[in-house]
């Protein structure tokens, strides 16, 4: 298959993987590419992700691999034949890759859990919210790509009001709920749009009040998206250099404590609706 010029987070993680599976085995690379009658810099393009890989040589490596994972190996097959192009697609060339490497992974997670602190979740923003927050963060940016970035943002909901939504849970501080990233009326808008969502059952959202003790994650927002099979689960943490794609195991056991330890600290679902609207109403 021709070298890629474009790189998604999915095509590393694949190739990371079948590092992963190679090193475990204790093989060099020249060793792997040898059972595939190719040479060392075509298994270093397959495992960057450069290269594509087909199902044939995902599964004749997973063999010589010596891994009996099927389900693994089912998934990484998976990700090798996919050919989705999905809606994102769309704003290739127009948005940074982040914009679509993260629509992608969202679209092929088996569920999503969110916890945030200072801004709504995008999948629930509306549209005003998305677009003051955006003109904030990047003042003078101009409407031919704010626009784009606030449709991207409404098309991710996809993953949670489509017609087979997936399992979705966010941990919402207070105080993302009471900042008014624009007026009175946007936020209004903006409580009243989650509400809808709690209704609907599509999404999970609890609060986490100020007034709870004990809580230390003030400085932390995450996603983590379950793949799947727990070894291609992945974590996204907000990075000074933009959003970080997490798939080390010692960070993503650390994410998931974490979220446990800030889900202690949220209330019940029927308490945080009953709390969002209590807000809704002050407004």
């Amino acid at each position: 298959m021709p070298p890629r010029r474009q790189l998604t987070v999915r095509q590393v993680r694949l190739g990371a993987e079948l590092r992963k599976l190679r090193e475990a085995a204790g093989l060099k690379a020249r060793e792997a590419a040898a059972l595939l009658g190719a040479d060392s810099v075509q298994m270093s393009q397959i495992e960057s992700g450069v290269a594509g890989v087909s199902e044939v040589r995902v599964r004749r490596l997973a063999a010589h691999y010596a891994c009996t994972d099927e389900a693994l190996i089912d998934a990484l097959v998976a990700m090798a034949t996919d050919r989705t192009r999905g809606w994102w697609e769309e704003y290739r060339g127009v948005l940074p890759p982040v914009f679509q490497d993260t629509a992608e992974t969202e679209h092929h997670a088996a569920s999503l859990r969110e916890a945030v602190i200072t801004h709504v979740p995008g999948l629930l923003q509306t549209a005003d919210y998305a677009r003051a927050l955006y003109t904030y963060v990047h003042p003078g940016l101009p409407e031919s790509e704010l626009e784009p970035r606030v449709e991207h943002r409404l098309m991710r909901r996809a993953v949670i009001d489509g017609d087979d939504p997936t399992p979705y849970e966010t941990l919402i501080h207070e105080c993302a709920l009471r900042i008014h990233v624009a007026d009175r009326r946007t936020s209004r808008s903006q409580l009243h749009r989650i509400l809808e969502e709690m209704e609907k059952g599509h999404a999970t959202v609890r609060v986490i009040p100020f007034d709870r003790e004990g809580f230390g994650g003030a400085g932390i927002s995450m996603m983590y998206v379950e793949g799947p099979v727990p070894r291609l689960d992945t974590g996204l943490r907000d990075a000074p250099t933009g959003v970080a794609f997490i798939d080390a195991e010692a960070q993503l056991q650390q994410l998931r404590a974490l979220f446990l330890r800030m889900r202690a600290a949220s209330l019940e679902s029927t308490a945080s609706r009953d709390f969002v609207h209590s807000l809704a109403k002050e407004l």
